[in-house]
């Protein structure tokens, strides 16, 4: 109980950690360009990352694997075009906004991760995605309906990359002995070689006039949002079942709002406080019945192959 005690706090710590992104990342981005917080972002995101790699490498082992720089500078081309479409959408909406949007990608994954076959999802899966779109129309609405603004897209379209980026990762990991960090620093690697240009052609030179909390911004969305919640994540889920793990970082939009808010001074009004409900809701809904359909049709494969009425066979990709 004591240790199931301790990772899902560390689940929840995780969840709280990336809430808290969205405002820090915002308060950032209004102090430099974003291109340049993205490059400072993931250069401190290796500097830690890279170190820690070499330090864990075992003995007589290449401290990275061809398949481990060739999967994770791959990852880091989506995982930096997630990045990109998500500072700037928080520059250009609210940090409560942008938690509530960007879980959708809980609703878009498993539209789009074949990894557990060809079946897909029950009808009732496209019930919860209606919930959440009526969501976003809600939440999109502001002081009265209207278009979604430039900020929302951006959230949106980095919740529908965020997703094929998460897909992309099931697809290149599953099956191979590929280490976290490993990866994580080559994505951090990528990361910062594919923003340099673009931060010093975006104002790099100006953060020498930075101050002290901008700095400290930068230092929380690299160790804490990027390093730190990566490992805990993947430390805690090694201990946990995985749809406890995904209704405990669930929780990331929660705190994204409450943070927004509380913290942020950021104000919702009645339609948009009602499209977060909803959003909500839909995501838990929509990930609740994705988990028991997958974990139904594995039950299902193991019943069949112990009986021997169907071979035993690789999952199917795309």
């Amino acid at each position: 109980m004591p240790d199931t005690r301790r990772t899902d706090l560390v689940l929840l710590i995780v969840a709280m950690v990336w809430g808290s992104s969205y405002l820090t990342a915002k308060t950032a981005t209004e102090a430099a360009p974003v291109l340049v917080v993205l490059f400072l972002r993931s250069l401190l995101s290796a500097l830690a990352a890279v170190p820690l790699a070499l330090a864990t490498a075992r003995r007589r082992q290449l401290p990275w694997t061809r398949e481990e720089i060739r999967i994770g500078s791959v990852l880091g081309l989506t995982q930096t075009a997630v990045l990109i479409l998500e500072m700037y959408g928080v520059a250009h909406t609210t940090a409560a906004n942008a938690g509530l949007l960007i879980s959708l990608t809980l609703v878009i994954t498993p539209l789009l991760d074949r990894s557990g076959g060809r079946s897909g999802v029950p009808p009732r899966f496209f019930l919860a995605a209606g919930v959440c779109v009526v969501a976003v129309g809600l939440l999109a609405s502001g002081h009265g309906l209207r278009t979604p603004g430039a900020g929302d897209l951006l959230m949106l379209a980095a919740a529908a990359v965020r997703a094929a980026h998460v897909a992309l990762v099931g697809r290149l990991t599953s099956g191979r002995a590929l280490r976290p960090l490993q990866l994580t620093s080559v994505q951090t690697v990528v990361g910062s070689a594919l923003c340099l240009a673009p931060a010093v052609a975006g104002g790099l030179p100006t953060l020498a006039r930075a101050t002290a909390g901008t700095w400290a911004q930068l230092v929380y969305l690299a160790l804490f949002c990027s390093v730190f919640a990566f490992l805990a994540q993947t430390w805690a889920i090694q201990r946990t079942s995985a749809s406890r793990a995904s209704l405990l970082l669930g929780t990331e939009p929660v705190w994204a709002v409450a943070i927004g808010i509380g913290v942020g001074g950021e104000r919702l009004t009645a339609l948009a406080a009602l499209g977060a409900v909803l959003m909500v809701a839909g995501t838990y809904w929509g990930q609740a019945i994705e988990q028991a359909h997958r974990t139904a049709r594995e039950r299902t494969a193991e019943e069949a192959e112990e009986d021997g009425t169907c071979p035993a066979t690789a999952p199917a990709g795309a």
